[in-house]
């Protein structure tokens, strides 16, 4: 038992996976592919991509959103959890990250759950709005830049349905949130986010200590 959640060392961590990450060879090999590059931080931890998946199976989720695809392995840790029917609409920005996903979505045979949009993410949500999707969607995973989470959350939260999640992955910001005067305007939008989230009693929230901090919202 313990009043607050302990601090995960590298000795913890190491034999949390041991006992609880069921990994598979494409997921691996992604992992692999993404270290290599310099932005490989914000790809997702192996445990925050299996928690979203049981997440996923638990709600029964068939549609989902993702803002922030990057290298897509969020999206196929999403997809893989879903079942034949489901799909992710996954909203990014960048030709060249997402390539690198499509070869591993297609090994894992999961790419025909996933509808790729390339546009800024408030376009593509918008237009999902206009076509009267609304309240459709059951997940919405928001991992992009963070000045531009109340604008996703807002659309978001309009797309999913009653009893739906968003989950919002940074909250921590890797500890830079306890910065009382932030230089980063990253950091500032999130700290205002996170604040603005914690009074919306639109939503039921919780704060899981996972990876870099994630925040489910549940649609009340």
């Amino acid at each position: 038992m313990s009043i607050r959640t302990i601090p995960m060392t590298d000795e913890l961590h190491k034999y949390m996976l041991s006992v609880s990450l069921r990994d598979t060879p494409v997921m691996q090999a992604l992992r692999k592919r993404t270290a290599r590059l310099p932005m490989a931080r914000m790809q997702i931890s192996p445990e925050q991509g299996q928690f979203m998946a049981l997440l996923i199976k638990m709600l029964g989720a068939k549609r989902c959103i993702e803002v922030g695809t990057f290298t897509g392995y969020s999206a196929l840790c999403v997809a893989a959890a879903m079942p034949k029917d489901g799909r992710i609409v996954c909203c990014d920005i960048s030709e060249e990250y997402t390539a690198i996903a499509k070869p591993f979505w297609k090994t894992a045979r999961v790419a025909a759950k996933i509808d790729l949009r390339i546009a800024p993410a408030t376009k593509t949500l918008d237009a999902m709005l206009k076509a009267g999707e609304a309240g459709s969607y059951d997940f919405a995973f928001i991992d992009a830049d963070k000045e531009g989470y109340a604008d996703y959350y807002a659309r978001c939260l309009k797309l999913i349905r009653k009893s739906g999640v968003i989950a919002f992955d940074n909250i921590f910001m890797s500890g830079r949130v306890m910065e009382k005067k932030p230089s980063s305007e990253g950091v500032k939008a999130m700290k205002k986010f996170n604040a603005t989230l914690a009074k919306d009693n639109r939503v039921d929230i919780s704060l899981v200590p996972i990876g870099d901090g994630l925040t489910l919202a549940r649609k009340r």
